[in-house]
């Protein structure tokens, strides 16, 4: 039985978050994972509530998240990231469901963002489907 998949992403710095989407849904499919439904948010700091959503829909078995958040002059990349992170943890946890940290950052500049699009993209997939298949 293919593992169904929600996938979260956000549009701000959609340049990054559109590569890593698009490689996370290449990456289901190798998998034979499906694709239940992809929620687009504003920013990484709207993916919990999108995750929570997905996780109550009985016909997902795990979520994938997906984002990029760049080191700007203050420290509000790393408060974002870090309430992210412990929220889908919790969430996680809540509805005893993967969800994966697909998010890059904090501290990423937009060049090691880029760089690592492709690979987070895939790792957060890959991460879900290995939960899903060893729970």
């Amino acid at each position: 039985m293919a593992e169904k998949l929600g996938i979260v992403v956000a549009k701000f710095n959609h340049e990054i978050t559109v590569e890593m989407s698009k490689t996370a849904q290449k990456r289901a499919k190798e998998l034979g994972a499906k694709i239940i439904k992809i929620a687009e948010v504003p920013g990484s700091f709207e993916i919990p509530f999108a995750a929570k959503r997905l996780l109550e829909n009985k016909n997902i078995d795990g979520v994938v998240t997906i984002g990029a958040i760049i080191k700007g002059g203050t420290d509000h990349d790393k408060v974002i990231a870090h309430s992210i992170a412990k929220k889908l943890l919790d969430l996680s946890c809540r509805y005893n469901k993967p969800v994966s940290l697909g998010v890059i950052g904090p501290n990423a500049t937009w060049q090691q963002a880029k760089k690592r699009a492709k690979d987070y993209g895939k790792r957060a997939v890959d991460a879900v489907v290995e939960m899903l298949r060893k729970g």
